[in-house]
């Protein structure tokens, strides 16, 4: 393993990817097999192809692997992600866009104090936002309408139905709050500006101590990670290429669906090959102390 490299990864149309989003625009005895990664009330939700799988375990072996996801802490525990031993976790994980860093699976409190007192001096309450949501968001095209840990809001939406310019104000809105927007498929994100998957990605690094990250990722809410990462990924869907968003070391993909998934693995894969491993410093044994003749009288 080169402990060197961290490798993070949004999941959502990243790694994964729902029915909705899986883009087969092949024939049908041509698709990809396909392999569920989250299942939840009997029913498989989200997918890889095998060999993004197969490429995963790999990658796992090879380098620091952190699932970087706005899903909450619940959402993401139903994620069960192939690893190179059965019931393998990864060892940090970032859940609800950096309110949750997990270490073994386990949520770390010392970083949700830490995330808890960011958010107290830099931005507006969440009760605010919920509340402005309430009053904006009109019943004939709001389907839910939903607080994520206690950290940020969300609604979804029949997007196709939104007003025009209604996610333009709310954008300004909560930026003058210091809140962030995303629309990402059918939900509305607002997300404290304080509360970022990068937040909770430096301090993966300084537990790690790895000199090389790697990244992926697919909306707005992504783009502080790529920004934060020596070189990173981006598919040819999402919210950052429907906008035409590039930034220097960022990889523009033209791969999108779950073949996007797939080449962002084997492009991780073949960049933690070509960097190289910090040789661990060898200590040489101490001399044998020179014998004490003995004191004559």
């Amino acid at each position: 393993m080169n402990a060197d490299v961290l490798v993070a990864s949004d999941l959502d149309r990243t790694l994964v990817y729902s029915n909705r989003a899986l883009a087969l625009d092949v024939p049908d005895r041509l698709a990809p097999r396909l392999l569920s990664v989250e299942v939840h009330d009997g029913k498989a939700l989200s997918f890889m192809t095998e060999q993004a799988a197969a490429l995963l375990v790999e990658l796992v072996r090879q380098a620091w692997f952190v699932p970087a996801t706005t899903r909450t802490l619940a959402q993401y525990e139903r994620i069960n992600l192939p690893g190179p031993t059965p019931g393998w976790v990864p060892a940090y994980a970032i859940c609800a866009n950096g309110g949750h860093l997990l270490v073994d699976g386990v949520p770390d409190q010392d970083w949700r104090t830490e995330i808890t007192a960011r958010l107290a001096s830099g931005a507006a309450p969440l009760e605010e936002v919920v509340r402005q949501l309430a009053l904006s968001a009109e019943p004939e095209w709001t389907h839910k309408r939903r607080v994520a840990d206690g950290l940020f809001a969300y609604l979804v939406v029949e997007r196709a139905a939104l007003p025009a310019g209604w996610l333009d104000e709310l954008t300004g809105w909560c930026a003058e709050r210091g809140w962030t927007v995303s629309l990402q498929g059918r939900k509305v994100y607002a997300v404290p500006a304080p509360l970022s998957k990068s937040a909770a990605l430096a301090e993966a690094v300084r537990r790690t101590g790895a000199s090389t990250v790697l990244a992926a990722g697919d909306s707005l809410l992504d783009a502080d990670l790529l920004l934060a990462a020596d070189a990173a990924w981006r598919p040819g869907h999402g919210e950052l290429a429907d906008g035409g968003w590039t930034a220097p070391g960022v990889t523009a993909l033209d791969e999108v669906g779950v073949a996007a998934g797939e080449e962002i693995v084997r492009r991780f894969l073949a960049r933690v090959a070509v960097t190289p491993v910090t040789p661990v410093a060898t200590v040489m044994p101490a001399a044998p102390a020179a014998p004490v003749a003995p004191v004559v009288s």
